[in-house]
């Protein structure tokens, strides 16, 4: 029987849609035993390819802004399943719960103890209400520093993947101090005296982003969005219409070809072709790959090194001559 084929499901990917309902009859003609169809699916994958080569190539940053979002983009727990080995989860902040929406735990990276962390949506609509659609409240930002300080006791690196809209802005998050235990772990992360990778997987959504994102190199995924507000919110607050989110995703500058221009990021990490859910073992192993390349130079720095190194890196940042 052949694989099931996975049909296009974003807007921008229309022009694919007759091209897969083709190869769907050729499969099942041949699937049949009547018909050998070999020749002839091969060369309707290789057009659904340049296609999809074509559409990928061109995306405007709206376009992007869909990938990032894209409900089955593969997840924080997804890419801890498929690039470690021996993740154990740990939970709680021990001070008042456990947040879903941050996950937290130690692994194994290429033989070398590390501890992870990243905040975790879903594949469905259910799953995002559980995880909070990957927006964590105080706690769990505060459990994702008890880990960094598990890590800096312990010697072992970081490694965070980030994806969220935003931090939680509900009332009991403001309450238990959401701004305050976001600006504690950008103090701390500052401080660090462990090699620290951070990975824009999907959405890096303003404060909620920062929070886990500061390491001595920052990673984006090619279809990834790094950014202070949606584009939905800068069109409502500048324009006052947010079906003017294009303009505002343009003039915002959110890609990862912007952020590498700008000096925020250190390196795009490439995806598959039709972007990392079109098969997330190949994008984990490209994003492991460079996790490795980028954390191997950094073991051999002392902590009065690797403080001073992410701290040369930040005050780089938004300093341009006209």
């Amino acid at each position: 029987m052949t694989q099931k084929i996975k049909r296009p499901l974003l807007s921008f990917e229309k022009p694919l849609i007759e091209l897969y309902d083709k190869l769907e009859k050729l499969q099942e003609m041949s699937d049949s035993g009547k018909f050998d169809m070999t020749e002839e699916i091969k060369h309707m994958e290789k057009r659904i390819e340049a296609v999809r080569q074509q559409l990928y190539s061109s995306l405007n940053p709206i376009q992007i802004v869909q990938v990032a979002r894209f409900l089955q983009r593969p997840t924080a727990l997804d890419y801890f399943g498929l690039m470690f080995d021996d993740f154990v989860e740990l939970h709680g902040d021990r001070n008042f719960g456990d947040d879903p929406a941050m996950v937290t735990g130690m692994a194994t990276l290429d033989g070398r103890s590390v501890i992870v962390m990243g905040q975790q949506k879903g594949h469905s609509t259910k799953e995002n209400l559980a995880r909070n659609f990957g927006t964590a409240h105080p706690e769990g930002y505060r459990k994702a520093l008890r880990l960094m300080r598990l890590a800096e006791r312990y010697n072992k690196p970081i490694i965070s993947l980030v994806d969220t809209p935003g931090a939680y802005p509900g009332i009991g998050a403001e309450e238990r101090g959401q701004a305050e235990a976001i600006a504690k772990n950008l103090r701390e992360m500052a401080e660090l005296t462990v090699p620290f990778i951070s990975v824009i997987t999907g959405e890096g959504g303003s404060g909620g982003a920062l929070g886990i994102g500061m390491g001595n190199k920052v990673l984006m995924l090619e279809f990834a969005i790094y950014s202070v507000i949606s584009p939905e919110g800068c069109a409502s607050i500048l324009f006052r219409d947010a079906k003017r989110a294009n303009e505002a995703a343009v003039a915002m500058k959110i890609t990862a070809k912007d952020m590498l221009e700008l000096g925020i990021i250190d390196e795009i990490v490439k995806e598959p072709l039709g972007a990392a859910h079109q098969d997330p073992k190949l994008a984990a192993k490209y994003l492991k790959s460079a996790i490795i390349k980028n954390l191997n130079p950094l073991l051999s720095l002392t902590a009065r090194e690797l403080i001073a190194d992410r701290y040369n890196k930040y005050r780089k940042m938004g300093i341009f001559n006209e």
